[in-house]
């Protein structure tokens, strides 16, 4: 019974230790801007509301556009897929908003069918490595970026991560941090595609 306490014991602090680890590495890499030369800019969709993008997807391509303006990568693959019952995929709305502000619609690439992180990234990947690029710079929201470019490396990809805005420390950060802690550490343990399929399959049967 104590070699058995001991052991559980063992356990326990080594999933405390892999999880607080983690958590710090997710807070470090959301107040991170790796931003450099790129083959393409990529920026991982979020909610747009019957065509105009919501507010957290706007940061992002208010980012992205900042980072084509200083000549950092010569297209913008803008990712997502339209939810049930809309009629504009997230891109379709990202890339008009790219296109009003300013960026070219000859540098402006669309991937329309992913659902997910995941999908997005894979489908992108697919598309860059066809064309032989590699280096991607990926945009989204500060407490993403640990996963992401995780989920990227898994597709293919060679990822940097320039966060859109500052990562608040605040209820809603808390309560992000520690999903992202849970979602990072689990996907290093079992795939992030397989991740995918947990989350999803899960979210089903929550709904």
């Amino acid at each position: 019974m104590r070699r058995a306490s001991r052991v559980i014991a063992f356990v326990l602090l080594g999933i405390i230790v892999y999880v607080g680890v983690t958590m710090l590495q997710v807070w470090l890499s959301a107040g991170r801007d790796e931003r450099r030369t790129a083959d393409a800019i990529v920026v991982l969709g979020a909610a747009q509301y019957d065509g105009d993008p919501s507010p957290a997807l706007r940061a992002r391509l208010d980012h992205a556009v900042t980072l084509f303006e200083e000549d950092l990568a010569p297209v913008v693959w803008v990712t997502g897929g339209r939810q049930p019952g809309d009629r504009f995929s997230e891109a379709s709305a990202s890339s008009r908003y790219l296109i009003r502000h300013g960026v070219p619609d000859t540098a402006v690439q669309l991937e329309t069918n992913g659902v997910n992180t995941y999908e997005s990234l894979a489908a992108a990947a697919r598309y860059l490595r066809d064309r032989g690029q590699h280096n991607v710079l990926l945009v989204s929201d500060p407490w993403h970026a640990l996963r992401i470019a995780a989920t990227a490396r898994e597709v293919g990809l060679r990822p940097r991560v320039s966060p859109a805005g500052g990562a608040q420390v605040s209820e809603n950060g808390l309560r992000r941090l520690t999903r992202e802690t849970g979602a990072v550490a689990l996907g290093r343990l079992i795939g992030f595609r397989r991740l995918t399929s947990v989350v999803d399959r899960y979210s089903a049967q929550s709904e």
